[in-house]
């Protein structure tokens, strides 16, 4: 970053918390870390982080985006 640049978060806060569901999962020690210390950056819940980086992760994989469209046209099909 260059001198006068401002720094952006990737992710942006929650307007509000929106309904969920639980998931529990075990990740390594300094991802949990990180994750902890993103959702205070944000002022967020760690759920939240979760499910937004998983949201931009299925939008940015054109193959995971082909293969769902395919599944979806495949379920169509069947009688």
């Amino acid at each position: 970053m260059t001198k006068g640049e401002k720094a952006l978060a990737l992710l942006k806060a929650p307007l509000k918390q929106p309904k969920t569901t639980t998931l529990q999962v075990r990740l390594e020690e300094d991802v949990k870390l990180n994750l902890d210390r993103y959702a205070e950056f944000l002022d967020a819940y760690p759920s939240y982080i979760v499910s937004e980086v998983l949201r931009l992760l299925y939008r940015k994989d054109k193959q995971f985006q082909a293969w769902l469209a395919d599944q979806h046209a495949n379920n169509h099909k069947r009688p």
